[in-house]
């Protein structure tokens, strides 16, 4: 039964962008399974789903390891909580943060599977991440930006 519902969660995560739990547990309903909210958010954590932007300023489930540059709901926390501006220069991003956050922004940044950064360097109030490439660098700054902008 566990095995079957997760399975068909990951079903529904990959057709289409799903919100919140009760929209996932509504679409479990609709496919025979009889769940309820705190057994969704379970399977949730057993599964390492995660909150990511979608594109059109709301956020949607995806599995761990997926390949949006942003993609954990603590990083999403801690960032827009803390994240003053951020800019880039060549292949590498600059994200100014209040004073004394740059390191804990930064550890919760690292703590995502990214294949495209090569390091992470946090000061007092500036982290420095070191892209690949320049396209590297120009879309995290640019996804970045747009956190910002809807935080």
């Amino acid at each position: 039964m566990k095995n079957g519902r997760q399975k068909r969660i990951l079903e529904i995560i990959r057709s289409r962008n799903v919100e919140t739990q009760e929209e996932l547990m509504l679409s479990l309903c609709e496919s025979g399974f009889n769940v309820t909210q705190a057994t969704v958010s379970r399977d949730i954590k057993a599964l390492r789903l995660v909150k990511t932007p979608d594109g059109s300023g709301g956020y949607k489930y995806t599995e761990t390891g997926t390949k949006s540059p942003v993609n954990t709901s603590k990083f999403l926390a801690m960032f827009t909580e803390n994240a003053v501006s951020v800019s880039r220069g060549q292949n590498i991003v600059c994200v100014k943060c209040l004073t004394g956050m740059a390191q804990a922004v930064c550890a919760s940044f690292d703590s995502i599977s990214r294949e495209n950064i090569v390091g992470t360097l946090a000061g007092e109030d500036t982290i420095f991440l070191l892209c690949k490439t320049e396209k590297d660098a120009e879309s995290l700054c640019d996804e970045m930006q747009k956190i910002l902008l809807r935080g």
